[in-house]
């Protein structure tokens, strides 16, 4: 088979969540423990560092695999889901894993798998695992998938577990409270193994209810790591992040607490705090004479791996700039936190008037997710342009259109739909001014076919 010819047949054997949802859940770690066995249990044969969280675990395992990789290790990286091809997903020092090295493993494995019907994730991962080993790498940085205890990438023991943050997402499988979720990604804390918590929530609480919910989500985490004697860290608690500021390039500057300033190349206003977890981590790794020796030996691992994530890993989609007049730019914010904070963000960018192209796909709480945008709304002038992604998980444009009018109290004639990405952002961009914004987020698979078509057609 050629490579596109491999990829139809992975997808059709085993349907991935990135196409079809809930469909291609499975719960449980039986099959990944055939499949590691099978193989050998490779996880073993290197280091592994483990990312959790509901939003920015993406960005803190690519920024943290530059860091290692620049502190002269040979890293293997494991993330979901792909914007562009499925090799995104698994990569060594920065690239992706060959075509036919997919091939190769379909060719001469399918005879074991196919009788144990595994998910897209669990093959996935197994695939990943292996081709780790056989690149010899010296340390992985392995993403979870979805929640953390039942993820099919949780059979390995890490130097350090990273839980970014916790909010409302894929609540059908996780637990309808964040309590609930917190339990789920605490899944990933291991007998006698450091963790991070990047955010629990209790520095944002605002209400006595929010204090409270954070305050059992925090509990959660503490008491977790007391039953496996693990240290833990909550960097939020932390000094370490006490400012940003946005540069013209899109970039931006941090002030330590140290006194020091770092500059970062990923935009998006949440990446301050993606920062302090990344900055508290690191801080753990240097307790660990492995890391300490490597990271004291290449003192600009982290400036440099901070200000090039994206050449060095292959990153993408996050407050991405897409092209200079009008400003466009995209973002995979696709729940409620990650959109409430586009609303955040594009509430201090100078230009006052926002034409967002929008799209989700119908299995995320899509209410609360345009709720978010209300305070935008009232501060901005902002119009829309109601897509959806290439998935056939979307959201019909005329039910994102409902919903939309619904939630934000808008007239369905301000709400114009569009029937792909392209047809929005052609309107978009003939509507915006110069010194406008455009901005294309509410899924990660509409900002993938953004990058898929629009570099074509920017002038």
């Amino acid at each position: 088979m050629t490579y596109d010819e491999t990829l139809s047949y992975i997808y059709n054997i085993a349907p991935m969540f990135q196409s079809i949802g809930a469909g291609a859940y499975k719960e449980g770690l039986a099959n990944t423990h055939t499949l590691d066995q099978h193989f050998g249990h490779p996880h073993r044969r290197y280091r592994t560092i483990h990312v959790a969280g509901t939003n920015g675990k993406g960005s803190v395992s690519h920024t943290l695999a530059a860091i290692m990789q620049l502190a002269g290790l040979r890293v293997g990286l494991y993330t979901s889901p792909h914007m562009l091809d499925f090799r995104e997903r698994i990569r060594v020092n920065g690239e992706p894993i060959p075509e036919q090295r997919v091939v190769d493993f379909v060719a001469q494995e399918r005879e074991f798998f196919e009788p144990l019907y595994p998910s897209f994730f669990e093959l996935t991962t197994a695939l990943a695992f292996l081709y780790f080993a056989e690149q010899q790498v010296d340390v992985a940085i392995i993403e979870v998938g979805l929640g953390g205890r039942l993820d099919c990438t949780n059979i390995v023991r890490p130097d350090l577990s990273i839980i970014t943050n916790i909010s409302y997402d894929h609540t059908q499988f996780l637990g309808n409270t964040l309590q609930q979720i917190a339990r789920e990604k605490a899944g990933i804390i291991k007998d006698g193994v450091p963790v991070v918590i990047g955010q629990t929530g209790l520095q944002a609480a605002q209400t006595k209810a929010q204090r409270q919910e954070a305050e059992q989500v925090r509990e959660v985490f503490m008491g977790t790591a007391r039953a496996h004697h693990s240290d833990i860290r909550l960097a939020d608690e932390e000094p370490w992040v006490v400012a940003s500021e946005f540069n013209q390039d899109g970039t931006q500057t941090y002030a330590l607490a140290s006194g020091s300033r770092l500059a970062g190349q990923l935009g998006g206003i949440y990446q301050r705090h993606n920062t302090s977890t990344l900055l508290c981590a690191i801080d753990a790794l240097m307790q660990q004479d492995y890391y300490a020796e490597l990271l004291t030996s290449h003192p600009t691992a982290l400036s440099y791996g901070m200000s090039h994530v994206a050449e060095l890993t292959g990153l993408q989609g996050r407050w991405q700039t897409l092209a200079a007049s009008p400003l466009t730019v995209c973002d995979a914010a696709h729940n409620p936190a990650g959109i409430a904070a586009i609303a955040e963000q594009l509430m201090i960018v100078p230009q006052q008037s926002v034409h967002l192209v929008f799209g989700m796909v119908n299995d995320k709480d899509i209410r609360t997710s345009t709720q978010a945008l209300k305070p935008l709304l009232d501060a901005k002038s902002v119009h829309f342009y109601v897509t959806q992604p290439s998935s056939a998980r979307a959201m019909q444009t005329h039910k994102m259109q409902d919903i939309l009018a619904e939630t934000l109290t808008l007239e369905a004639a301000t709400l114009p739909c569009f029937s792909s990405l392209g047809e929005a952002y052609e309107a978009a961009r003939s509507n915006a001014a110069e010194a406008d914004i455009i901005v294309i987020t509410g899924s990660c698979y509409l900002v993938a076919d953004a990058l898929a078509t629009l570099p074509q057609q920017r002038k």
